[in-house]
Order: structure tokens, then sequence, then C-alpha cells
């Protein structure tokens, strides 16, 4: 559901209760569609979120922590120039539009009062951020020139004008009655022919209207008598009554908890299967409703550069491998060079030069005849000495490829595991900590000038149900930490089997592990693996003491022995349940 007008506007008017002579304090860009503006009353602090992002566009007040980039973008710092410590004069809506106007009162550079005005556009795929002043843009999120648009251009310097509204009336500013005589001429579904006269409302509004009215029906708008239109105007001054009321802000879930929908008022359409869920207020609405959503998308727009690289780093290694083993079957044959070169040096006596091959007996094959190709360039002592040396030649690349297929095998492994590590980040900490871990090992530039040495991030720390600390590694490199550096000999060490995961650790401290923490940690092994949606996963564990690591090893791959294996059917809530409170 996209955010209608009538909802923006109760949410509008909710915001601007809260946020007038408010001054802000931050501002923030956390992805290329957001920005966080952190304003302070005398009471409270109050981070408000303005999203731009098509399929998720709101205004609102969140609670989420966002990870912002190391360098602001420039629209970020532009922001920051003409609004810090602005206060806030009004917060005001487009009617019947779906945009926000902010008013702010701030200090240009030369000290002078100003009013700059942030326009928040929130038009499906046609959102933006537009920062206004005296009528004229100072800049927009998303620049609109001539070439993206012959109507209306967003490009610094231009006078600022409203999109082109729809031609259809308002469905708050005109009467019911009104509203019912046009979509009476259309000869379509009652919702539907609503939907086609009025504008300001999505779709959820003009079915509840049909649905107070006449309940589940075929009706046709243009078929209605009398009475019928009379308890359409009914239901429709019934849904306008409520938004003159405040609303009610409530979103419909499905019977798995699925939020499908969101409203001003508690819809009734849905029947007795579909979950109601009330808020306290509008913001907290848009919050809760797309804020699982807008996370999921945050952090695969970080990681979607980086998971490309990494994945076309594999698949060259998968390639290079398949070509490496084509040339080992090849090389397989050089054999019959030797074979050549033998038997032309044995029967050099009936070769002439010039000849352009020779047929002589094998005797490795019980006499029977084979024909040798020679080169016609050489003598026929040259030509057995060409094809002791391709043998040679074929005999050393052999043992090479043995070598580098082994090579490619730990890379194409250890390429899986950083390929898990970038789908599974949980954020721009984690994929800094894996694109530094990728430089180290050449396959990424470094840049010094541009690269700042980050703090490590900590472990993963549970506590399993007998009392026992089990920590996880986030990444290669934390697993590397953890099992070699932090570890200690009667440690026991967990992993899935033949699997990209993390190194997971149960610390002993010299105590018996029960059998209980044992299944928990094996259990945590497989839900921070690629296995996390498998049955019977298979999970190695040892003590730490019997693991060790050969220098031509990978970060995070290590060598042990005298194990033992568990077969896991993960659980996705333990996870939660063991997890160490802060």
């Amino acid at each position: 559901m996209a955010l209608d007008a009538a909802t923006l506007a109760l949410t509008a008017a909710e915001l601007k209760t809260r946020l007038l002579d408010a001054k802000i304090a931050k501002i923030f860009e956390p992805t290329r569609d957001e920005l966080l503006i952190t304003l302070r009353t005398r009471t409270e602090t109050l981070p408000l979120l303005l999203s731009a992002r098509s399929g998720s566009a709101r205004v609102c007040f969140t609670a989420e922590s966002f990870e912002n980039p190391e360098t602001p973008p420039s629209f970020c710092m532009l922001m920051r120039k003409h609004l810090m410590g602005g206060r806030v004069l009004d917060v005001r809506m487009e009617p019947g539009d779906r945009i926000v106007y902010f008013d702010f009162q701030c200090v240009n550079e030369m000290g002078d009062l100003v009013h700059n005005t942030l326009c928040a556009e929130l038009m499906g795929r046609y959102s933006n951020l537009v920062l206004v002043q005296n009528g004229r843009i100072i800049d927009a999120l998303k620049r609109v020139d001539f070439e993206d648009s012959q109507v209306r251009q967003l490009l610094p310097g231009l006078p600022y004008t409203i999109p082109p509204k729809p031609s259809r009336p308002d469905f708050l500013a005109v009467s019911s009655a009104s509203l019912v005589a046009a979509a009476c001429e259309k000869d379509l579904p009652v919702a539907d022919a609503l939907g086609k006269t009025v504008a300001g409302v999505g779709p959820v509004v003009t079915r509840e209207a049909a649905w107070r009215a006449f309940g589940e029906t075929t009706l046709t708008a243009c078929q209605l008598n009398e009475e019928q239109k009379r308890s359409l105007i009914t239901a429709i001054d019934g849904i306008k009554a409520e938004y003159d009321a405040g609303g009610s802000p409530a979103s419909v879930l499905t019977p798995e908890g699925k939020p499908i929908e969101f409203t001003f008022f508690r819809p009734q359409q849905y029947g007795v299967s579909f979950m109601i869920k009330e808020w306290p207020s509008f913001s907290a609405l848009l919050e809760g409703y797309y804020s699982d959503k807008d996370r999921a998308e945050r952090l695969r727009t970080k990681s979607k550069e980086l998971h490309k690289a990494v994945r076309n780093m594999y698949d060259r290694a998968v390639r290079k491998q398949a070509a490496r083993k084509e040339e080992l079957r090849t090389a397989g044959k050089s054999e019959k060079l030797r074979l050549y070169g033998e038997l032309l040096s044995a029967n050099l006596y009936q070769i002439k030069k010039g000849m352009n091959e020779v047929t002589v007996q094998n005797w490795y094959d019980e006499g029977r005849e084979v024909t040798i190709p020679l080169d016609l360039r050489y003598s026929p002592a040259q030509n057995a000495q060409i094809y002791f040396k391709n043998y040679k030649k074929k005999q050393t690349a052999a043992r090479m490829l043995v070598e580098l297929l082994d090579a490619g095998e730990k890379e194409i492994a250890y390429l899986e595991t950083v390929l898990y590590e970038v789908e599974a980040a949980t954020g721009e900490a984690a994929l800094n900590e894996i694109r530094a871990e990728l430089k180290s090992q050449g396959y990424l530039k470094y840049y010094k000038q541009r690269d700042k040495k980050q703090k490590p991030a900590d472990f993963w720390r549970f506590i399993s149900s007998d009392g026992f600390e089990i920590l996880v590694g986030r990444n290669n490199v934390q697993n590397e930490r953890l099992t070699l550096h932090t570890a200690r000999g009667k440690d026991l060490w967990f992993h899935t089997k033949e699997a990209p995961g993390s190194h997971v650790v149960v610390m002993s401290e010299g105590n018996d592990i029960p059998d209980t923490t044992k299944e928990e940690a094996a259990q945590l092994a497989v839900l921070y693996s690629s296995q996390a949606k498998g049955v019977k996963v298979a999970v190695d564990y040892t003590e730490v003491k019997n693991i060790r690591k050969t220098g031509d090893l990978k970060p995070g791959m290590v060598l042990y022995d005298h194990y033992e294996t568990a077969y896991i059917t993960p659980d996705p809530a333990l996870a939660e349940k063991l997890a160490k409170k802060k």
C-alpha cells in the first residue's frame, strides 16, 4: 500500500504538534533515498525520518538506529549548510496532494535570518526531497532535468512548482453526495468507480465505503438505486467523520502476521480471518509498517556492489578451475609423446628426412603397427627429440596443475565463505570488515589515503542454558581470531561440515561441557551458516587443541582431527533466546 494524501495529512498534523519550535541538531543521509534529521525541543529529542524510496516513501519519527556512511553525501552536506541550527516554524500539507512542507527559520552565511522549506514529495517512484528558499530551488535529492521531464524540472536555481494535480476532486474536499453522483455515471464495480472519481485516498478507502454500504457485492455503480446511493453516502460520511475526529491508525495483518495494508480508520472489509492492529500514532504506524522492509532494502543496497564483486571473483575461480582440469586431462595423454620418441629413436635407420609420417611396429602393443606424424623441417633424430621435449613439458605441467588445482579448490572454498558473509552481513560495519579482509588478501585494491583502519567488531555472544559462554565469529577474520587466539585447549569448537559458516566456540573455563550446551552450540553453528534452512545438517566439533593452521590457508580456514559429528535441525528462535544481554 502506498501512503495516500489523507493519511499523510493526519501524519503531518501529528508531526506539527510535536515539532513546532524544535531545533535541528543533526542531519544524516543513511542511504541515497533517506534523510534523518534529529530535532530537539525543551523536553525531548526527536529523530525524523524522511524517506523518498519508491514503495516506502514517508515522513515519520523513528526509533531505528542507522549506520551512516563515513563520508557524508553531497546532498547531506548541503542540508547541513542550509538547515543546521534551524528552528521549525511550521509543518503543512499541500491540500489533496502527497507533499509535506517543513518550514525552518535558519541563519545564512552572512548571519541573516532566512526561511528555508524542505518539501517532502511522497509520490511513489517520483518521491523526492527538495530544499527551497524564497520560491527557488536550492537543490533536490533527485535532480530532474529536461531529459527526465518536459513538464517539471527540479534543478538548483529554478522556481519551485508543485506537480500537476489530477483532475479528479479530493475525497475530503467535496460532498459525499456529489462523489456518489459522479461515481454512479460509471459502469464499474462500486469501489472501482469511486476510485476513478476521487483523488487523495487509496483503494482501501473506496473498498471500505462500498463494504460498509453493501457488504460483499458485485453491484456496479450505475446500477445503484436511490436507497443504495443513500447507503453509500452514509458510509462515506462515516469515513470522513472518523478522519475529522483525528483518525485511528490501523494496519491489516494476514493470519501469518504479515502486514498488507494500513489506513486512518479501523477497516471492516477484511472479515475475521485477518488481524487488525491499532497503533498509538500515525508515525508509529508508518515506522512499524515499513521498517523491516526498509532495513532489508538498505542492507541490500549497501551490499549489492560488494556481493557482485565477490560473485565475479568466485565465478572466475570456478571457470579457471574447470580449465585447469581440462588441461590436466589433456596432459594425461603425454605418454603417447614418450612412446613416439622411443619408437622413432629405435627406427631412425628406416626414416628419411622429408617424410611427413612413418609407420613402425609398437613393441609395447604386441607388435601392432603405429603411424607417427613427422615434421618435414627436421631430421628423424630431431623429430624424436621434439617428442621427448614435449613429453617432459606435459609432465612438468601436470605436476604444476595438480598443485594449482589444490590451490584452486581452497580459493573456491574461501570465496564461498566470503559470499556467505556478504549475504549474512548485518550492517555497514560488517561489510567494511569483509572489504578489509579482501584487501588484505589482494582481491580488492587498497588505497592507503582513503581506507581508514576501523575498530574490529566484537563476536556474537550467547549464554547456554547451563551458563557457558558461546562465542560466534562474524566473518573469516573474526573466525580466525576466535579459534586461534581467543579460545584455549579444552574449549569446544563447532563448524558446519563442508559448508560456509561461522566458527562457534564454547568457552569451557576448564570445566566439562554438558550435552545441552553442546547441542545449543551446534544449533548456533547451523544458524550462522549457509545451511541455516537445512534439515539434519552435519556439524563437526572438537577441542580447540586439535585445530591447526598452515601458511597456505586463507583467513578462517583451518585443519582439524579427532572430531565428532552431530546432525542438527536448526531452531530459528534459539539465537534470540540465548543472546547475551548487554
